[in-house]
């Protein structure tokens, strides 16, 4: 609340000084396509301009740390920050008349969203809320988030009706996934260790966003359609090449494997797992390109065997086109590999080892890319047909789709949905059943012939400890 109080620049602030809440008068927002950040007065048209790092201590303005807190997290956040940041932060809050020394009370109570949830238009006609540093999404129609303003953010005078019991819904869906003050996302409860887990796993190692950031600006031309059309005759060329040669390129491969058999496995595997990085920051670069966030980069284990993976949740608030592109350009730069490794091959030396690795990029490139594009296995395929489709949690709503059949439920799907729900569900459930089937047969007979006792012994040693054992709370 603005005030007329002016205090003396020589204000003592401790490190103890609990920083007010000031969201209830004022609102932070970022500024297009620079490092400063903009409060802006709910009652006036007050708007003061603060750096990137004075931003982002007020992010944590809420009423809940002290100096000392914010400073902390400030220091982590930023390589370079002023040990003395926050206090002189308050001090410029006081002698703006952003803050006052005896704060009048707030004129609402109850639960408020988060000030750094944002509101994300989609173009498909309903509302995402965003909660950038939980890394949390919400999805609402355009009457939930005119209740949510009005009850929540303050920004009218009138509230519309709203049915109690949706309300209250409403409110635990905002706490679940931590948009209100006070409040943490729900994680999933782990559980206790399963062998089935081994099957697919996740190991986080890198935040890369702020490195994308640094270096996406160098990288626009990629998305331009001069460049779009000058890789699209590029392909096509290579397209014709390469069905001109396919019996060239089929012989040199049964005679490269005749001789080197499993020896090219490593290598082969190697360039796969090269091929798929760069298919990887593919996608976060075009994320990126549409200020996107990209939280996470990391390692994806299914039945053992590693792969990267990126995390794109936040392609959901682009438009569905977007979103293709997001998604189908990791499978673009994979065959844009595949086309350069077929002309490499060709003008390279025969015999040398040029010749030999570039035909086994331009291999691992092709066996990636249809790998990729199953639509049955959460790869990019299913991610494409989930984009293409526009049905969110595809998999999951499909066998909800027969869960409800089956029950006699109602199936609250619309008509088109429906087709492509009743299509999907029997293939993939299909899909699941023939591979993870044939590879636990596989494993199962491996284990059983070659380490029996091994394998007993530990079987029973789990079984005692998962249904024996309490579960903690």
């Amino acid at each position: 609340m603005v005030t007329n109080h002016q205090p003396k620049r020589s204000i003592e602030i401790s490190n103890d000084w609990l920083c007010p809440d000031i969201r209830t008068y004022w609102q932070l927002a970022k500024i297009k396509e620079s490092n400063r950040v903009l409060l802006r007065s709910r009652i006036s048209n007050d708007r003061f301009q603060f750096s990137s790092a004075e931003g982002y201590a007020l992010q944590h303005f809420t009423g809940k740390y002290n100096v000392r807190d914010i400073q902390n997290r400030c220091q982590q956040e930023f390589t370079v920050t002023d040990s003395e940041l926050v206090a002189q932060l308050i001090r410029k809050l006081l002698q703006l008349g952003i803050l006052s020394l005896t704060p009048p009370t707030s004129l609402h109570s109850g639960p408020q969203l988060k000030l750094e949830v944002e509101w994300v238009e989609h173009p498909d006609g309903y509302w995402i809320l965003r909660n950038p540093i939980d890394r949390t999404y919400l999805q609402v129609s355009p009457n939930d988030k005119i209740a949510i303003e009005a009850k929540l953010d303050r920004q009218t005078t009138s509230e519309p009706e709203i049915d109690p019991l949706q309300w209250r819904q409403l409110l635990q869906l905002l706490a679940a996934t931590g948009m209100l003050e006070g409040t943490e996302p729900q994680k999933p409860k782990r559980g206790k260790f399963n062998p089935m887990q081994l099957l697919f796993f996740k190991v986080p190692l890198l935040n890369p966003d702020r490195w994308l950031t640094r270096h996406i600006d160098r990288l626009r031309w990629l998305w331009t359609q001069e460049f779009g059309w000058s890789l699209t005759a590029f392909l096509f060329a290579s397209l014709v090449v390469g069905l001109s040669q396919y019996r060239e390129i089929l012989a040199f491969g049964t005679q490269l494997w005749t001789n080197g058999g499993a020896s090219l496995m490593f290598p082969f595997a190697l360039l796969s797992l090269a091929v798929v990085s760069v298919h990887e920051l593919g996608h976060a670069f075009t994320l990126k390109h549409y200020d996107g966030i990209v939280p996470e980069m990391g390692l994806l284990f299914m039945c053992l065997f590693p792969a990267a993976y990126t995390n794109t949740t936040d392609s959901y608030c682009l438009s569905r086109w977007r979103r293709i592109q997001v998604v189908g350009v990791g499978v673009l730069t994979q065959i844009s590999i595949a086309a350069a490794s077929l002309w490499l091959w060709n003008l390279s030396v025969a015999g040398s080892w040029l010749h030999t690795a570039s035909y086994l990029l331009m291999m691992a490139s092709l066996f990636t890319v249809a790998l990729n594009l199953n639509p049955l296995a959460k790869f990019d395929g299913y991610h494409l047909a989930v984009a293409v489709t526009g049905l969110n949690n595809l998999r999951g709503r499909s066998f909800g789709f027969y869960k409800s059949l089956i029950q006699g439920q109602p199936i609250r799907e619309n008509p088109h949905d429906r087709t492509v729900l009743a299509i999907y569900a029997p293939f993939s459930l299909l899909y699941i059943w023939c591979v993870f089937g044939f590879l636990f047969l596989r494993l199962a007979h491996w284990t059983l012939t070659h380490a029996s006792a091994i394998a007993l012994f530990l079987l029973g040693f789990w079984a005692i400890y998962f249904f024996l054992v309490p579960e903690k709370s």
